[in-house]
């Protein structure tokens, strides 16, 4: 089950980031362990995104240290940047598909051009279709990114993001601009991956709802569904936390009770009271 880790996987001390005279990240810190689920809640310009982008290396930061996997990554230069993402899923915003590509070579990409995981095309293939069975579009393998919905293209995304089975895998804003049923899948989804691989998640979103099914929920390999401690009889341990980015400001850390519980004004308004 999630939570049950203890090293390290993603750790920031003391980050700040400015674009020209604008604060995207003040001196963030925060610490997430194997197995750990981490929703990083915020309005948009918050610095959601950006706190994403530096973890992977995308953005460098003014100042303060980032470790993944418990190496700092803030002196890596690009080859080595790009040989720690292969051990990291990222789903982007609107899936993030290239649209010359048909889904197949999607969900491929990484497989075939990281250096660490590259692997011939022939057993890219029944890993691709494991990929796509997974978020159950096994069917889409010739089919391009504008012939499909855009909840499929998010299932698409997620497919590519878990195809290598990455130990942490960042997800952002995967629910923006889906309808709730869609969404509800996209969630469940991240819930059946983080739980049949003990995957760290990381997801950013304005959504409290998401946060509360990722704590909320397990997935049950014997039946095949998500189930609730209820479901199950006894106690369901979360490896759970919440965090609000406010101006790029970490201004709440917690568990969803203290969550539930602030009396910040700023907080309080991304909780379904």
């Amino acid at each position: 089950m999630a939570g049950n880790g203890s090293g390290s996987v993603l750790r920031f001390e003391s980050v700040s980031l400015c674009f020209e005279e604008t604060p995207a990240l003040v001196d963030v810190s925060f610490e997430v362990h194997a197995g750990e689920t981490r929703i990083i809640l915020g309005g948009a310009g918050s610095g959601k995104t950006t706190l994403l982008k530096v973890a992977l290396g995308l953005l460098r930061p003014d100042s303060g240290r980032v470790f993944v996997f418990g190496q700092d990554i803030s002196g890596l230069n690009e080859a080595e940047l790009f040989d720690m993402r292969a051990r990291v899923g990222i789903l982007f915003q609107e899936g993030g598909l290239f649209d010359s590509l048909t889904i197949e070579e999607n969900v491929a990409y990484p497989l075939l051009n990281q250096r660490l995981l590259r692997v011939p095309p022939a057993e890219a293939r029944p890993r691709v279709e494991e990929a796509l069975q997974f978020v159950e579009l096994e069917h889409t393998l010739e089919k391009f990114p504008s012939e499909l919905s855009g909840g499929m293209r998010r299932r698409v995304g997620i497919a590519r993001a878990v195809v290598t089975g990455p130990p942490l895998v960042l997800y952002d804003s995967p629910t923006a601009g889906l309808d709730p049923i869609t969404a509800c899948t996209i969630i469940s989804l991240i819930v059946k991956e983080r739980d049949l691989k003990n995957t760290t998640t990381v997801i950013v979103t304005h959504r409290y709802q998401d946060g509360t099914w990722l704590d909320d929920f397990r997935y049950n390999p014997r039946s095949g569904r998500l189930e609730t401690a209820l479901d199950t009889g006894g106690p369901v341990e979360s490896g759970t936390r919440f965090m609000v980015l406010r101006e790029g400001r970490v201004v709440f850390e917690g568990s969803r009770a203290g969550l539930e519980a602030s009396g910040d004004p700023y907080v309080a308004k991304f909780v379904k009271r």
